[in-house]
């Protein structure tokens, strides 16, 4: 049946009526896209408040705006959510629900998936500001020194899909118990925790697609605070990862990906998985190609 030219013109137009009017986001989450600005404060207003089982939470103000994955933080030895509250107030302005465990030792792991537990609860309980907001299918877990291991730890959760542990320390997490992407960041000028150890533990984790950033300049306290230059890049990932970014996804994929040419970086390698996924989530199963080295 051949369809008039004057009804098809509709049909377009309408659709793109729809386009135009449709508001911009990232991705299968939903989430308003930041273009590209990764280190600057995303669109949500951000609160923070305690779960009552030992967790701060970092949140949008107004939740259901889209689909929130969820971000497990771990805190350095002796720290607390409040010595890195920039950063995870940042992560909260670009939609993410920050699960931080009040633990100044969160090495296992174990607390930060409390607080997975904890808003996997409320986002099935009827009357909660999270009732049915919360994208539980997409976690995170990220850390500082003691608590990257945490967060390395915490990674082989089934439930945990992706981690960015930041100057991972000590005996903590072992990173062949992982079964998503990592990426493993260092500082160039850390002498608590060396570059040297944590490549040792990027060279591990051949079994799983894993990317390693070595930050210029920095020193093992540059995480504390706002994240410093590890703040953007670690966005841009779990923006990749847990939302599905299409202007995330180039800074880590291709020959010419934007972290593997930015100067922000002292070193900077993607191992031989690393270019062989590309979707929300990767499996085992996926095969193995030549990484795209930079």
């Amino acid at each position: 049946m051949r369809i008039p030219v004057r009804v098809l013109g509709a049909i377009v137009g309408l659709v793109g009526a729809l386009l135009v009017a449709a508001p911009a986001a990232s991705g299968a989450a939903g989430c308003p896209s930041v273009n590209g600005k990764w280190a600057d404060p995303g669109p949500f207003a951000v609160i923070s408040e305690q779960s009552g089982d030992g967790h701060t939470v970092f949140r949008p103000t107004d939740l259901g705006t889209c689909l929130h994955p969820v971000i497990l933080w771990g805190n350095g030895t002796w720290a607390t959510p409040a010595n890195y509250q920039k950063l995870l107030e940042h992560f909260a302005s670009h939609g993410f629900i920050v699960a931080a465990a009040n633990t100044t030792w969160a090495g296992s792991g174990k607390e930060m998936l409390g607080g997975l537990d904890w808003v996997s609860a409320e986002n099935s309980r009827t009357g909660s500001p999270y009732f049915g907001k919360v994208d539980t299918a997409h976690v995170g877990a990220s850390g500082h020194s003691q608590g990257a291991g945490g967060a390395i730890a915490a990674g082989a959760d089934p439930r945990v899909g992706d981690t960015a542990p930041i100057e991972p320390g000590g005996p903590w997490g072992d990173v062949t118990g992982l079964h998503g992407p990592m990426f493993i960041l260092a500082g160039q000028n850390d002498k608590t925790v060396s570059p040297a150890s944590v490549v040792a533990r990027y060279d591990n984790a051949g079994h799983i697609p894993a990317i390693y950033g070595e930050l210029a300049g920095a020193n093992h306290l540059t995480p504390v605070g706002d994240g410093g230059g590890f703040r953007g890049p670690v966005t841009a990932w779990f923006r990749y990862r847990l939302m599905a970014d299409p202007q995330a996804r180039p800074e880590f994929t291709g020959p010419s990906c934007g972290q593997c040419t930015s100067t922000a970086w002292s070193d900077f390698r993607r191992n031989a998985r690393a270019d062989g996924w590309g979707g929300r989530r990767w499996t085992s199963t996926e095969p193995v190609r030549p990484v795209d080295a930079r």
